[in-house]
């Protein structure tokens, strides 16, 4: 049957999509009552699990209250949203920019750091992604920039894939002249294209490098943000580490309501004090996204799913790790940091159909990254272990399937 919207990220001959009709915990429930294990948060933004009634009824409860207000508004929860995720952020932290998700918060970052730096240019990494908006996919290094190309002028990829420092960001400064550069974004762990942790040091170095061109550091954390990787933030692995500025999406919200942010450190909002801040979106700061969001928060830190990642990091890594043992002629190297992993595999396009396949006959939902060659795990947070070896299991035996 052909619906009458497009599908995202594909041809629409021949296009399906999964009606889901509920869920609960780590299971959503589709049309035909089936159960699927969600082993990839949906798209990375279900950290809270599916069916969160405490989420639903606050969403319920401030449309009640405050369903329509407009950007300039005041309200006391837009307020207290922002507050909240400024006591999560570094030191130094004051303002936050709301927007609608992630995208638009990386793409409001770039036209924060222009303004502020009267600068054009920014640094990125080839193996990233920072979003679908024009300003975000120009950002994206990976295979969804190419085809809207030409995007904004002065971005410019560095290829750091073999790194162990910073160095290749380093050059990539000094040989586009430093004064020249507004701002360098990075994922602070890389998600989608691969799940990869930059080493020791890496985003320290380029703290330092930043700092000696005066150009603002943008840490993307869309997709690694609110206890995905055991912390709250990405970066805090890099212990010490204090960004420029630090976008969110996704898991802001749990992905129960529409909201993006921008966190913006004083020495980045000072500029504003007596300059326009020229940026905004009708839908800032609407109140059913920020009530999802102060709800989410709640959630997150009442049942401690931050530490609860990081403490199923260990399952998640020999889980990934049997997956490879299992099918050593198509799997190499797994990796987790917190409730976030990956395992590469080496599949022809064929191969890569039969294992979605073998995935829908087990009822297992995660990301097969066919373009960088690699099976990506992020499971909602509330996730119980039992819950999360049985999916692992489940995935090793789909791919053995395949590998025979």
């Amino acid at each position: 049957m052909s619906e009458p919207f497009f599908f995202t990220w594909r041809a629409q001959q021949g296009a399906r999509g999964i009606e889901i009709t509920g869920g609960e915990g780590a299971w959503f429930t589709v049309a035909s009552g089936e159960r699927w294990l969600d082993l990839g948060s949906l798209i990375y933004q279900a950290n809270l699990g599916h069916g969160r009634r405490d989420v639903v009824e606050a969403i319920c409860a401030q449309a009640r209250r405050l369903c329509l207000t407009m950007p300039v508004a005041v309200y006391p929860e837009k307020r207290r949203l922002a507050e909240r995720l400024l006591a999560l952020a570094p030191r130094g932290f004051s303002k936050v920019f709301y927007t609608l998700g992630g995208s638009d918060a990386n793409e409001n970052a770039l036209k924060i750091a222009r303004l502020v730096t009267g600068r054009f240019k920014a640094l990125a990494r080839y193996r990233s992604y920072h979003g679908a908006t024009m300003g975000a996919v120009t950002l994206s290094g990976d295979w969804r920039r190419p085809p809207v190309e030409p995007g904004l002028p002065g971005i410019i990829h560095v290829d750091d894939r073999d790194a162990t420092d910073a160095e290749a960001f380093v050059r990539a400064l000094e040989f586009e002249g430093p004064s020249t550069v507004a701002a360098v974004f990075v994922e602070s762990i890389v998600g989608g294209n691969g799940v990869h942790r930059p080493p020791p040091g890496y985003l320290r170095q380029l703290r330092h490098a930043c700092d000696r061109h005066g150009v603002l550091l943008v840490v993307d954390e869309v997709l690694a943000g609110f206890g995905r990787t055991g912390r709250t933030f990405g970066f805090e692995h890099e212990p010490g580490l204090v960004p420029d500025l630090i976008t969110c999406g996704k898991a802001l919200t749990g992905g129960y309501g529409v909201l993006g942010a921008v966190l913006v450190h004083e020495r980045v909002a000072a500029h504003f004090e007596t300059r326009p801040l020229v940026a905004g979106l009708t839908h800032y700061a609407h109140p059913l996204g920020v009530a999802a969001a102060l709800a989410a928060l709640d959630v997150l830190e009442r049942e401690r799913l931050v530490e609860r990642a990081a403490g199923l990091e260990p399952v998640l890594a020999s889980g990934l790790q049997t997956v490879v043992d299992a099918c050593p002629a198509v799997a190499r190297r797994a990796r987790a940091v917190g409730l976030l992993g990956a395992v590469d595999v080496d599949l022809d396009a064929s191969g890569w159909d039969r294992l979605e396949a073998a995935l829908v006959r087990r009822r297992i939902h995660v990301h097969l990254q066919r373009k960088v060659g690699a099976i990506v795990v992020a499971p909602p947070l509330v996730i119980a272990e039992p819950e999360l070896r049985h999916g692992l299991g489940l995935l090793a035996e789909a791919l053995r399937e395949v590998a025979s």
